[in-house]
C-alpha cells in the first residue's frame, strides 16, 4: 500500500496541506476529487486547502486506499518554535498584532489547537484585506469577507465560525477598532447524526488487533466515551483500581471528569501494564517516555477496520458515539451519559435519542397498517 506525508504548506500566500506520495494514478485521481485539489510544480506535490473538515474528508477517502503519515501538527510546532507567527505577506504591524494576540491567547491558557487555529483564521482575515490598515476594518469588511473568501471558496460553515471567533476575539481584546462585534453573523449549524456502530461491528472491531497495546487503546476509547487527546493524555496515575474510576484530567473545555470503569477493562490494563511497563503516559510510543502520536492510534484503528472487515470510514469518535449510544439504549440516564461525556450542555447529548436502536423501533409505519 501506498504512503502519503500529509504536511503543512505556505504557498501563494496562503496556507495549505501538502500532500506527498510517488506517482500512482489512482492516487491522483482520488485527490482530484478532493475541493481545490492542485499540484504544485514549485513543491513538487499536490496541495489542498488546509482546513479541519477537508482534512476530515482527505482521511476518509484515503481509508484503505494509502497509509497515512501526519506531519501537521510535529511541522507546525517547529515552524512555531523556530520563528513565532512570522507571516508572509502581511505589514510589520499586521505581524506585531498576530503577535500579540497569539500572546494574550497563551497568558489564557487557551490550548495549543484552539491558538494555532485562531491564528491561521485571523492570518486569512488580515492578509484578505492586506491593502487596509487593520483600524479602518469595519463591519461591512467582515460581511464581504464571509462572501468573498469563505463562500467562494467553498469552504465549510464550521471554519466560518472559527474565523468569526478569532475576529470577535481579536477586536475585542487586542484592536481598539468601533466593530459591532454583535452584528458579526455566524453560519447556521449543519446538523449531522453521529455516526454509531453496531455492539457486533464494536466487537469486531476490538478483538482484531493481535498486538496487546493496540487493542488496549481501542478499547479503552469504547469502554469509557473517550476523546482521542483523552486517551493519548492519560497517566498510568489516573487509574483509580480500587474505586473503579477513571480520571480524565483537563479534557475539552479544560474540564476534570471520572468515568466508570468496568473489572474487565481494569484486567486488560493490568496485562497490559505489566508487559509495557509505561513510565511517563500511559500509552507511549516507540521511545520510552514519549508520548503516542495520533497519526499512530489512527493507523492502529485502519488496520482493526480492515481486519474487521468493516468497509465504513470509521474514526476513534466513532467509538466515543456509539458508547453515548449503547448506555442510552440500555437505559442509562441522558444527564448521566452527559457527564459521562463531558458534555458542557445537555442539548449536545441529546442528539443521541435520534439514533437509538430501541427508540426508533418503538415508531410503527402507518403503511403497515394499509
Amino acid at each position: 500500500m501506498e504512503t502519503i506525508i500529509i504536511k503543512p504548506l505556505y504557498h501563494k500566500n496562503v496556507n495549505r496541506l501538502g500532500l506527498y506520495f510517488p506517482y500512482n494514478e489512482e492516487l491522483i485521481r482520488l485527490v482530484k476529487t478532493l475541493p481545490d485539489a492542485r499540484w504544485s510544480r514549485t513543491h513538487s506535490c499536490w496541495h489542498i486547502a488546509d482546513t479541519p473538515d477537508n482534512l476530515k474528508a482527505f482521511f476518509k477517502l484515503m481509508d484503505g486506499k494509502a497509509i497515512i503519515h501526519n506531519k501537521i501538527s510535529s511541522e507546525r510546532k517547529q515552524s512555531e518554535s523556530e520563528q513565532g507567527i512570522k507571516r508572509r505577506g502581511l505589514s510589520g504591524d499586521k505581524n506585531r498584532k498576530l503577535e500579540e494576540f497569539r500572546e494574550w491567547l497563551t497568558s489564557k491558557r487557551y490550548s495549543g489547537n484552539t491558538i494555532r487555529t485562531y491564528i491561521d483564521a485571523l492570518q486569512r482575515f488580515l492578509e484578505f484585506f492586506n491593502q487596509k490598515a487593520v483600524h479602518e476594518i469595519n463591519h461591512q469588511d467582515i460581511i464581504r469577507f464571509n462572501n468573498e473568501y469563505i463562500l467562494k471558496n467553498g469552504y465549510s460553515s464550521s471554519f466560518q465560525n472559527q474565523v468569526v471567533n478569532a475576529i470577535k476575539l481579536f477586536f475585542k481584546t487586542i484592536e481598539n477598532v468601533k466593530i459591532e462585534l454583535y452584528k458579526i453573523h455566524r453560519p447556521k449549524r449543519e446538523k449531522k447524526l453521529p455516526n454509531v456502530l453496531s455492539k457486533e461491528e464494536i466487537k469486531a472491531i476490538l478483538e482484531a488487533p493481535e498486538n496487546v497495546k493496540h487493542k488496549t487503546m481501542l478499547s479503552l476509547v469504547y469502554a469509557c466515551g473517550l476523546r482521542r487527546s483523552e486517551l493519548l493524555n492519560l497517566k498510568p496515575s489516573d487509574i483509580d483500581s480500587k474505586r473503579h474510576l477513571l480520571i480524565i484530567r483537563q479534557g475539552k473545555g479544560k474540564k476534570d471528569r471520572v468515568v466508570p470503569i468496568s473489572d474487565k477493562m481494569i484486567e486488560m490494563l493490568r496485562g497490559y501494564y505489566k508487559m509495557y511497563r509505561p513510565k511517563v503516559w500511559l500509552f507511549e510510543g516507540q521511545k520510552m517516555g514519549e508520548q503516542y502520536s495520533e497519526a499512530s492510534i489512527q493507523k492502529v484503528l485502519h488496520n482493526a477496520l480492515v481486519i474487521a472487515d468493516i468497509k465504513k470510514p470509521v474514526t476513534l469518535h466513532w467509538l466515543r458515539h456509539s458508547y453515548a449510544t449503547h448506555l442510552l439504549e440500555s437505559g442509562t440516564d441522558l444527564r448521566f451519559i452527559q457527564e459521562l461525556l463531558g458534555h458542557k450542555s445537555s442539548k449536545t447529548t441529546e442528539i443521541y435519542t435520534h439514533v437509538t436502536e430501541k427508540s426508533l423501533q418503538k415508531i410503527k409505519s402507518p403503511f403497515d397498517d394499509l
